[in-house]
């Protein structure tokens, strides 16, 4: 079986906000999964704060490091509910977990109607509002996004990373944010990672990259996918 992922080798410093780039299909999705266990490695070695991650009990491990996916669900819940829910299984007293929802509803300007509406009646774009919103309010020690900007519009996208940026420096967390959106790494990251075929080619600060290169090997890497299928 052919690996989705090989040869990868870098860490992740607190207080850091790092770009995940490359083609589609690359791996972005899949090494934010291997994050928290998702899914799981085949070989290799990944630990979070000095331990193997397979010794981290997986609810404990999932609720420092957490994934907002590409196509977030609130299972079967009311946004209202989708908000509360990660903050009762972390016994947050409830005037504390109001607050916290008050706050980021605010910040990431969840209106109040949304509070009683299903995923039925949500539009994916409103969906990964709601799904960034739960996931911020846990702040947790590592944030992973996937495409959390895909479905927003330039306004509502350009603030949700603003916010949410600003959390995990203010805590000295990381944020991991895979991104077609170029124009959103170069402006909120300090680093890139780069990924093709399943491996990292480039590891760099944002300030040292040649966007244009970089889009263009993107662009260039995604042509020769679909040629190979065709």
């Amino acid at each position: 079986m052919a690996r989705i992922l090989s040869d990868l080798s870098f860490d992740l410093k607190p207080g850091e906000i790092v770009g995940l780039v490359g083609p589609s299909g690359a791996g972005k999705t899949s090494l934010l999964r291997l994050f928290n266990r998702l899914q799981e490695r085949s070989t290799g070695q990944l630990a979070f704060q000095g331990q193997p991650i397979e010794q981290i009990p997986v609810i404990r491990l999932r609720q420092q490091v957490t994934l907002v996916t590409q196509e977030s669900r609130l299972l079967g819940m009311t946004v209202r509910q989708a908000l509360n829910y990660p903050l009762q299984l972390r016994h947050i007293a409830p005037t504390v977990a109001e607050a916290r929802v008050q706050e980021w509803t605010e910040r990431l300007q969840i209106p109040s109607d949304w509070m009683g509406r299903t995923e039925a009646e949500l539009s994916l774009g409103q969906r990964q509002r709601v799904a960034v919103t739960r996931a911020a309010l846990t702040q947790p020690t590592v944030l992973l996004l996937d495409e959390p900007t895909s479905s927003q519009d330039v306004g509502q996208g350009e603030r949700m990373l603003q916010e949410v940026v600003k959390l995990m420096t203010d805590q000295q967390g990381v944020l991991v944010m895979a991104n077609h959106q170029l124009e959103w790494v170069a402006q909120f990251c300090d680093r890139i990672l780069h990924l093709q075929n399943g491996q990292l080619v480039n590891d760099l600060p944002t300030q040292t990259v040649d966007w244009t290169q970089l889009r263009q090997a993107i662009i260039a890497a995604e042509r020769q996918e679909q040629e190979e299928w065709t």
